[in-house]
């Protein structure tokens, strides 16, 4: 299947400062992609370069297989066939929510844009504020109708924003999972930027993580989770500590956790001293096991308390329990090991 997004080493420069560089990327169709990273790694900059309110310094990016900017060509943002979800919705409040979703519809008859308008206001759970201005909605409500509207022509691609930053916590994932579904059934494509990891899993099926305007890795939640490319990834997605290890052959690492291993070879030279990325699923609390820890703090997660443990050496690790297993701090409780394949970096990284 042909990608409906492609970027080949793309560079966007603001103001004569290079914001992104080098950044390469594919997107197929009815898929769903989530820049990530903090505040100014250059996320939203290169989502303003593809929607086509910044021009590309450098490279291509191409929309359904056209090119629209290279070196020779920057089409205008209203040929390139994408929909714009902005972070603060960007909603006319001079019209009502229909109005504001039909906006997009030009062209069309009265009947096809009131069937469009109930369709989507259908989907989005929105259809009873259909004769409502966007002032007397909710943040939640008034995100949906701005996802409507940009859904409404069926666009190439979707675009999003920072679309859930100015909502609470808890809503924010229920709306991700709510909208990842609406675009899912309403086949569009769609890529979002976000700094929240736990949006883009709700949300995205590939993810691309950025840091000081490059991207470090573009792959699945799963692929970035477990098999992240880089330290920074590793830090970054999920949580997890790193201890330090020596390779005592070509399948295994000395720790302070024991030996750990896998059944593919670990690439490392024998000898030579790494950091094994722990996640706190790795770290299984077992009573009857003779590797013991301390427990350093916990925090309660409601089925699940994240315990920080102390080894015998003083390192600290995590590991997630069941919270009908209640332990205080200063207890020594067992684990063990459960790993499906050993993530280690030099420690030159």
């Amino acid at each position: 299947m042909n990608p409906v997004l492609e970027l080949n080493n793309v560079a966007v420069a603001l103001e004569g400062t290079v914001i992104v560089r080098d950044i390469s990327l594919q997107l197929r169709e009815g898929m769903i992609g989530c820049l990530l990273g903090p505040s100014g790694c250059g996320k939203t900059t290169l989502l303003r370069a593809i929607a086509g309110f910044e021009k590309a310094l450098e490279g291509e990016i191409r929309i359904a297989g056209a090119a629209v900017s290279n070196q020779a060509l920057c089409l205008p943002v209203e040929k390139r066939q994408v929909g714009m979800v902005f972070q603060d919705y960007a909603l006319f409040p001079h019209l009502s929510v229909a109005e504001n979703i039909a906006f997009g519809l030009s062209g069309k008859s009265s009947s096809e844009k009131t069937a469009r308008v109930q369709e989507l206001a259908q989907m989005l759970k929105i259809s009873e504020y259909l004769h409502t201005y966007p002032h007397r909605l909710s943040g939640g409500q008034q995100q949906r109708v701005a996802v409507a509207r940009a859904m409404a022509p069926k666009p190439r691609i979707l675009l999003l924003d920072e679309p859930f930053a100015s909502l609470d916590v808890e809503l924010r994932e229920e709306l991700a999972r709510e909208i990842r579904y609406v675009l899912k059934k309403d086949g569009i494509t769609a890529i979002l930027v976000s700094h929240n990891q736990y949006e883009a899993f709700a949300m995205a099926d590939e993810i691309g993580v950025m840091r000081a305007g490059e991207l470090m890795q573009w792959s699945s939640p799963f692929e970035l989770y477990h098999k992240p490319s880089c330290p920074y990834v590793a830090d970054f997605v999920g949580e997890g500590v790193f201890l330090n290890g020596t390779v005592s052959d070509a399948y295994s690492v000395q720790t302070a956790l024991g030996v750990l291993s896998e059944a593919e070879p670990h690439g490392y030279e024998l000898g030579n001293t790494v950091m094994v990325l722990i996640r706190p699923d790795d770290v299984i609390h077992d009573d009857d096991s003779t590797t013991t820890a301390k427990v350093i703090d916990k925090a309660f997660r409601g089925s699940q308390y994240l315990y920080t443990l102390e080894l015998a050496d003083g390192t600290h690790v995590l590991s997630l329990v069941p919270s009908h297993h209640r332990h205080a701090q200063g207890e020594m409780i067992g684990i063990h090991i459960e790993m499906d394949h050993l993530v280690a970096f030099n420690l030159a990284q």
